[in-house]
């Protein structure tokens, strides 16, 4: 992971946040490590010790073109499968296959 992120107020840090850089204390002991995930308790005892910052990972801006252009590359692959698949009998492992491959296209895994 990049030390690259922006740097936030602990005020605006919130659970979920990925940080960017270790995250140390004034006398320069390591107090969550580059990577972790922001937890409520963790947030909790970072004010409590007066963190005042950190550098969370930044967000992805995503372009609306890119984006077009991914969501019309997904829908030829499906389409792609239908056809691959179009001689499959329904209660086959063939069938039981193109779900499982149909569900990994769609993004939501096997």
């Amino acid at each position: 992971m990049s030390e690259s992120g922006r740097e936030i107020s602990m005020e605006e840090a919130q659970e979920g946040m990925v940080l960017a850089r270790v995250l140390s204390d004034a006398g320069g002991a390591v107090l969550l490590a580059q990577g972790a995930i922001l937890t409520a308790a963790n947030l909790t005892a970072l004010r409590r010790r007066n963190v005042e910052r950190c550098h969370i990972v930044a967000e992805e801006v995503t372009d609306p073109a890119a984006q077009a252009h991914a969501e019309q590359e997904r829908l030829h692959r499906l389409a792609r499968l239908a056809v691959l698949f179009r001689a499959t009998p329904p209660d086959s492992a063939g069938a039981e296959l193109l779900a499982l491959l149909q569900r990994y296209r769609q993004g939501s895994g096997a």
